[in-house]
């Protein structure tokens, strides 16, 4: 298979938004805060390193389907799978934006 340019770097941005944000919310644990998470908190148990592969891994798993399922469409929309990129990296850059907000302004 041949990809465009545009889906590789939807691709690398959600995976640098993923470890950006595991990043962000181990200083957010350090300093205090909790994983809501109840995947990523299982994680967590075993410590900063085993958080960081699990949430590198399951994103990657996941950027993997979408992009094997990128062509599908579902039956009773018109979105196509290959949209999804695009709302992913919208709500990675949401969780990052508040996770700002908490390091600068909620968390000392």
């Amino acid at each position: 298979d041949r990809y465009s340019s545009h889906l590789f770097a939807a691709i690398v941005a959600i995976l640098l938004l993923s470890v950006l944000d595991a990043l962000l919310t181990l200083h957010l644990i350090g300093k205090g805060s909790t994983e809501l998470n109840p995947v990523m908190a299982f994680f967590l148990r075993f410590g900063p390193f085993v958080f960081m592969g699990a949430k590198y891994f399951l994103t990657c798993f996941g950027v993997v389907i979408l992009l094997l399922l990128r062509n599908v469409v579902r039956r009773r929309s018109i979105t196509h799978a290959q949209n999804l990129f695009s709302y992913i990296i919208a709500a990675f850059t949401t969780i990052i934006v508040w996770e700002l907000y908490l390091i600068f302004f909620v968390v000392s």
